[in-house]
């Protein structure tokens, strides 16, 4: 249906009214009101973005530090990844491929006070974890671990009497005192301290401390790969985890067609091949569902907030300017104009908020954070603000403003014109 050539006077008398209002209107307020709806734009998006971001660091942590793009492991029923010669193989011809490397894992327990003896109601310093045999080079490569280095040195390719102890294996970075819960204490780095595995011992010197926040690495403790394959007791070549790494700015999409090359080799009957978003822990997306639904809720407050300060704002205007709307309709302008008017008015402001808090998020909040990462203590938080979902949530903002506006400016609009003259 066509607009008629009254539809269109309408709206530009309503226009005309809103433009008038707004440019007469006292300048400290709009400025008020304009940064009310800037502040709830950006309750609305930063408090969602900062929770779920708080997860989504550590989703990219656990990729970046990790997984790498495409983990694979051992099968529940399986103790070793079967054809790792094969895979490697596979995986080094492939051009997607930018890195590779093997872990060789088992547990057992690290004492600190092997070299005496202790009182018979003495507790043991020492905890159980898990050995993980690696190249240091090529674990590098995969998930950076010498950035992350706390104290201490990262390992070197021939050094066998050399490890690299999780921070939370150490009271010292993770203080809690649990009979469920072990933690070596009094440790420093060039200490000697003993590896067991079942009947295997060695003699070990603490070379450094990491602290990456993916719980993977936080509670291993790392060795070059001969020593301990020596303490396992495996002299095959078949690996426990291999981590691949992609070239630079891959997608999952890519992730997922080296992982369907792996597939047609028929690789999958002996190991789990995932990639990095398969692999990302279950309890990770639990709680990014989680944070996402408490940052809408509060966010529904600040819409709550700013719907009743537009509620407030036009209702004062339209009772003080009760008088001039009789006028208006008694000298024949369109209640709908006047209407429009002050929807228009309730847009501006919206609109106005939006684009300060598009400009604040975009332009300084969401920068400065990706360089500068909120530190807590599971996680390099980030904000997390897709454009597609802030767009949606400034027109939410956008919607709930509107028909606030609307609302009070019927209201004083449908009364007697008589009595709205007199004042009635």
């Amino acid at each position: 249906m066509l607009p008629t050539k009254n539809n269109i006077n309408i709206w530009r008398v309503g226009f005309f009214l809103a433009y008038r209002q707004i440019k007469r209107a006292n300048l400290w307020t709009t400025i008020l009101i304009v940064a009310v709806m800037a502040l709830t734009f950006l309750n609305l998006v930063v408090v969602n973005g900062v929770l779920v971001g708080l997860i989504q660091g550590a989703v990219e942590s656990h990729r970046d530090r990790g997984t790498g793009d495409i983990a694979i492991t051992t099968l529940t029923q399986k103790t070793e990844i079967e054809r790792t010669g094969d895979i490697l193989n596979v995986l080094k011809g492939l051009p997607q491929v930018k890195d590779v490397a093997t872990r060789y894992t088992g547990s057992g327990t690290i004492n600190a006070d092997y070299r005496r003896k202790l009182r018979q109601d003495e507790v043991p310093n020492k905890v159980a974890g898990t050995i993980a045999g690696i190249d240091p080079l090529n674990e590098d490569k995969i998930n950076g671990l010498s950035k992350y280095m706390q104290e201490g040195t990262y390992l070197q390719e021939n050094d066998t009497d050399g490890i690299i102890l999780g921070a939370t294996l150490l009271y010292k970075y993770t203080p809690v005192d649990s009979a469920g819960f072990a933690t070596l204490k009094n440790v420093n780095v060039g200490d000697k301290l003993k590896i067991t595995v079942g009947k295997n011992s060695k003699e070990v010197i603490l070379r450094g401390v990491i602290k990456t926040k993916v719980d993977t690495n936080d509670f291993r403790i790392f060795m070059i790969e001969s020593e301990a394959k020596k303490l396992i007791g495996r002299n095959d070549v078949n690996a426990d985890e291999i981590f691949v790494k992609l070239q630079d700015g891959s997608t999952i999409d890519d992730a997922a067609r080296v992982q369907q090359i792996l597939f047609n080799n028929n690789f999958d009957d002996g190991a789990k091949i995932q990639t990095w978003l398969e692999a990302q822990p279950k309890f990770l997306k639990d709680i990014m569902s989680t944070f996402a639904l408490l940052g809408n809720m509060i966010g529904s407050i600040g819409i709550a907030v700013a719907s009743i300060t537009i509620f407030i704002v036009i209702f004062v205007n339209a009772i003080t300017r009760r008088k001039f709307i009789g006028i208006l309709k008694g000298i024949g302008i369109d209640s709908k104009s006047i209407e429009i008017s002050y929807i228009l008015q309730s847009i501006f402001y919206a609109f106005a908020g939006s684009v300060i808090g598009f400009l604040i998020l975009y332009g300084f909040l969401v920068p400065y954070v990706d360089a500068h990462p909120i530190n807590f203590p599971f996680s390099d938080g980030i904000i997390y603000a897709p454009l597609t979902g802030t767009l949606v949530r400034a027109l939410i903002l956008l919607v709930t403003t509107v028909i606030a506006g609307y609302i009070p400016a019927r209201i004083i609009v449908k009364k007697n014109t008589l009595d709205s003259i007199l004042g009635r």
